[in-house]
């Protein structure tokens, strides 16, 4: 019997769903691509069950790939299926972790991942204590929420950067103060990352006069072998957030290099095109991998079963 996969994704034509279903059906596995949102949970004493279009749902293991839209719902439906006992790549308490950037960034610097000055600013009025604290202008203005680049922007005095703090408390969104890296405008490394291991990476590069580098707003990208060095750190960086696939991007800083965010959804189509690496195939290798670890340890248990023993004594097993 082929072993069961579910692919959490609102978008099954996206680049990165397919590829990982390609890859995953040609390793054997039975492939189903179901919208987070069309699924519905029952939480029970007896570990929960999840319901999609009136069947149970059942598989050997789950590939999320949530939207940050939609974080909230799908962390809720990532723990299900954790409590049901499948293999979850990634678990919700990692989702979680990557999409606060607040959270992400104390976890890191308390676990000793060089980072940027970052500071959560509460009232515009402390917007002057957060931007002396992170260096002083310019600095970045960010959403503590937020992808692809998307609520990032660069002040380049205190009053834009009172101006960004004020709109954004205004929106109720919760506004982030972070140093600025001169030395890596406009570029940055993403470092991906599968079962502890950087797999592939490349070097974004921004577009034109813009800063932010992400592939998504027409940014570059191009091969690059990082360091043994950036790789540790990337892979701690994963570790720390308790992610077993994660795209982490990196600063070049004359102190070093220093993470910026870690993405627990991360795109698959810049950084096979700039690095020539089958990075589904990757991903899947290293489901198939804990898929027979699993099978292995159930095996072993049940041959350790005192009830297992009786019956095969007797010829019933």
């Amino acid at each position: 019997m082929e072993p069961r996969l579910i692919i959490l994704s609102r978008a099954p034509s996206l680049y990165s769903t397919k590829r990982m279903k390609e890859e995953a059906e040609a390793a054997g596995w039975d492939v189903r691509i179901i919208d987070p949102l069309k699924l519905s949970i029952v939480v029970d004493d007896d570990g929960g069950r999840l319901f999609h279009k009136g069947w149970p749902v059942d598989c050997d293991a789950v590939i999320p790939r949530i939207g940050h839209s939609i974080t909230r719902r799908g962390v809720s439906v990532v723990r299900a299926f954790e409590r049901m006992g499948v293999i979850v790549l990634n678990e919700g308490d990692g989702i979680q972790s990557s999409r606060d950037k607040l959270l992400a960034s104390q976890k890191m610097n308390e676990g000793g991942v060089p980072i940027p000055i970052t500071a959560q600013v509460g009232t515009w009025q402390d917007t002057r204590r957060a931007v002396s604290r992170v260096g002083g202008t310019p600095c970045v203005i960010k959403t503590n929420e937020g992808t692809h680049g998307s609520g990032v922007f660069l002040a380049h005095t205190e009053q834009q950067a009172r101006q960004l703090v004020y709109q954004m408390l205004e929106r109720g969104l919760r506004p982030l103060v972070q140093e600025y890296i001169s030395e890596s405008h406009g570029q940055d490394i993403r470092a991906f990352v599968v079962g502890g291991k950087v797999v592939a990476s490349m070097r974004r590069k921004a577009k034109g006069s813009e800063f932010r580098s992400n592939f998504h707003l027409g940014g570059e990208v191009e091969k690059l072998a990082i360091s043994d060095e950036y790789a540790e750190i990337a892979c701690k960086a994963a570790q720390i957030l308790g992610l077993e696939i994660a795209g982490v991007d990196m600063l070049e800083s004359d102190r070093g290099p220093l993470v910026l965010e870690v993405n627990s959804s991360p795109g698959l189509e810049g950084i096979e095109a700039a690095s020539g690496i089958n990075v589904a195939s990757r991903i899947i290798r290293n489901l198939d991998d804990l898929h027979s670890s699993r099978q292995a340890a159930q095996d072993k248990q049940q041959l350790q079963d005192p009830q297992y023993e009786d019956e095969e004594a007797t010829g019933e097993a």
